[in-house]
């Protein structure tokens, strides 16, 4: 039985960013090469971000989850005149090693604060609509 393996995004895509040369491809070759980005944002310089994802599914014996197969991700840096300033190659096993910052953000809602009251006025419209509840017989 062939196991039916589910691509997103760009295909070979590790294959395609060897290709690329910092400070000499520009943002059309990039996308004559590659296509347009999964998701792209503006800082001072624009930034690329490709999306490959492979997935199988397993045995029987696991209920059917999904195998990861492939997981690249590539970030690319480009500059305001479209030439390309870095480039970022990440597969499967890079972002295992990826450490994440563990400090916490706190939450500090005072009873007064507007924040407090807005959402417990939300809260009170969502749980009764109608009002109904808050009438005593």
């Amino acid at each position: 039985m062939n196991k039916v393996v589910q691509h997103h995004g760009v295909h070979n895509l590790e294959g395609k960013q060897t290709k690329l040369k910092i400070n000499y491809t520009n943002k059309n070759d990039i996308i004559k090469l590659i296509g347009p980005p999964s998701t792209k944002s503006t800082f001072d310089n624009d930034i690329f971000i490709y999306i490959e994802r492979k997935t199988s599914s397993s045995k029987l014996s696991k209920l059917g989850k999904k195998k990861l197969l492939t997981n690249n991700v590539l970030v690319l840096e480009i500059d305001n005149t479209g030439l390309l300033l870095s480039k970022k190659f990440y597969n499967k096993d890079d972002m295992n090693n990826i450490k994440f910052n563990n400090d916490e953000t706190t939450l500090n809602y005072s009873k007064k604060s507007f924040v407090y009251n807005f959402l417990f006025s939300l809260r009170q419209k969502i749980d009764d609509p109608l009002g109904k509840k808050r009438i005593k017989n």
